[in-house]
């Protein structure tokens, strides 16, 4: 019972909010990647594997949280690379190689996924065409990668949850908890609309691809904070960027329903005419074929 009797300091449960809407925020990268890897699924395995793969995540987080102290030594340099423009070598640590090496592997699979939905490979697919197969992978992959990606998603979540919640580890794996618990309400529901919607698959692409290159320019430790917050102005810029075009696309689609809409309306109206028009004109020439001739 120890371990609770920190919910009991008032703190602990300020904490408790910041630490959910953090990592909130912070998983919209992680729920647009696993809806995008889930896709690669057969639909019958695509929601198991959002389960899983989200389970997979919590349980690395918490593992996160419980070897804090090891995820922050990991911002120890492990080597110094000399620069020409600054008298002080780089550092270079644990931290930034994973931030390095998750980014580029965003990059590589966003523009894959972007080539492959441009190529109408499963619009094809759809329509029996025989030689467009979509690249299908297995369950244990997915999930894998999932729970791989989690950890260059969380590492900096986690030494953010470290410096804000030092030493209230049951308040940090309760936040973990309750913001992945609220992922496994909204994944099935934004995958099935980023799946369903091209426009809104190939913006969630990109964000991936920029999400990757974030990953890489935080891996050189260009770090500016909102000034009074742990808010990172990369991330505010991101977010704002993929916020604006998410409305301008859902304009987009919006108008493409209507001008749909209408277009069916006005072929509903037309159809009975032109049948009218043309019974009137079969009509017209039997009548023309049964009139004597003088």
């Amino acid at each position: 019972m120890e371990l609770f009797s920190v919910f009991a300091d008032p703190n602990a449960w300020v904490t408790l909010v910041i630490l959910i809407f953090l990592e909130m925020i912070l998983g919209i990268d992680n729920l647009v990647f696993i809806a995008i890897t889930t896709d690669r699924l057969p639909r019958s395995k695509q929601k198991l594997g959002r389960r899983f793969g989200l389970g997979a995540a919590l349980v690395m987080r918490v593992l996160f949280l419980c070897f804090a102290s090891w995820i922050v030594s990991l911002t120890t340099p492990l080597f110094h690379l000399p620069l020409a423009f600054s008298a002080v070598d780089f550092g270079i640590s644990g931290k930034d190689l994973i931030l390095l090496a998750g980014g580029v592997y965003l990059i590589y699979k966003g523009i894959i996924e972007i080539r492959e939905k441009l190529s109408l490979k499963e619009e094809r697919e759809e329509h029996g065409h025989p030689e467009a197969k979509r690249t299908q992978i297995g369950l244990s992959r997915a999930i894998g990668t999932i729970a791989v990606m989690d950890i260059v998603f969380s590492i900096d979540s986690v030494i953010t949850a470290v410096g804000l919640a030092e030493g209230m580890l049951m308040v940090m794996i309760a936040a973990v908890m309750l913001a992945v618990f609220v992922m496994i309400i909204f994944a099935d529901p934004i995958a099935n609309f980023i799946n369903s919607h091209p426009e809104m698959k190939i913006l969630a692409l990109m964000f991936i691809v920029m999400v990757g290159i974030k990953l890489i320019i935080e891996s050189f430790e260009v770090e500016i904070l909102v000034e009074g917050t742990h808010i990172e102005v990369l991330d505010l810029m991101l977010y704002c960027a993929m916020a604006f075009s998410l409305a301008i696309t859902a304009l987009q689609m919006v108008y493409n329903t209507r001008v749909r809409r209408m277009n069916e309306e006005i072929l509903s109206h037309r159809e009975p005419q032109e049948k009218q028009a043309s019974a009137e004109g079969t009509g017209l020439s039997a009548d023309n074929d049964q009139d004597p001739r003088p």
